[in-house]
């Protein structure tokens, strides 16, 4: 074993010194001034910015959902500051993430039947989609769904629990 490593250390050593005679000594690399040549610099060439580092662009949150209540049997639907708020948050989410759609859900209470309701739950979708896309938003950003009866946020035996189930849900889903 102690031969190995003798014989080890002596074929490094050799390697070394000889490539240090053959590049060096030999050869003139070692000691071998540089040359540059420096040319006059033209303005128009010169790089203001730094063109590699990207900006750094701020990511906007998701806008929470947002939910539009109406009256009983009706689907129009009247802009307020709340809406105007919530429609430049989703246009600007949706502006920053391309596979982002705004997601327009449409409900009624379980008065009247099943096919009227899924008929006002889908107007009701509508009125804000016409809405959304007044205001400059693509259509293709939007989908409506109508959930008319089906989905209750709350019991449809009291008057305040049929209010609170005609509603629209604006949301914002990440295909």
């Amino acid at each position: 074993m102690r031969i190995l490593i003798i014989g080890f250390i002596t074929f490094l050593a050799y390697s070394t010194l000889s490539t240090y005679i053959y590049v060096c000594v030999i050869k003139g690399l070692c000691d071998e001034p540089v040359n540059m040549q420096i040319s006059e610099v033209n303005k128009d060439t010169i790089i203001a910015k730094d063109t590699i580092q990207k900006q750094f662009v701020q990511q906007i949150p998701v806008p929470k959902d947002f939910i539009i209540y109406f009256k009983f049997d009706k689907y129009d639907f009247k802009p307020d500051a709340f809406t105007d708020k919530y429609f430049d948050e989703s246009t600007q989410y949706l502006d920053q993430n391309i596979q982002a759609k705004l997601s327009i859900t449409g409900h009624t209470d379980a008065i009247g039947n099943e096919e009227y309701n899924q008929a006002l739950a889908y107007r009701r979708a509508q009125s804000l989609q016409h809405y959304f896309e007044k205001k400059g938003m693509p259509a293709s950003k939007i989908i409506i769904i109508s959930k008319g009866e089906n989905e209750p946020a709350d019991e449809n035996n009291t008057v305040a629990g049929r209010a609170n189930n005609r509603r629209t849900v604006i949301t914002i889903k990440n295909q």
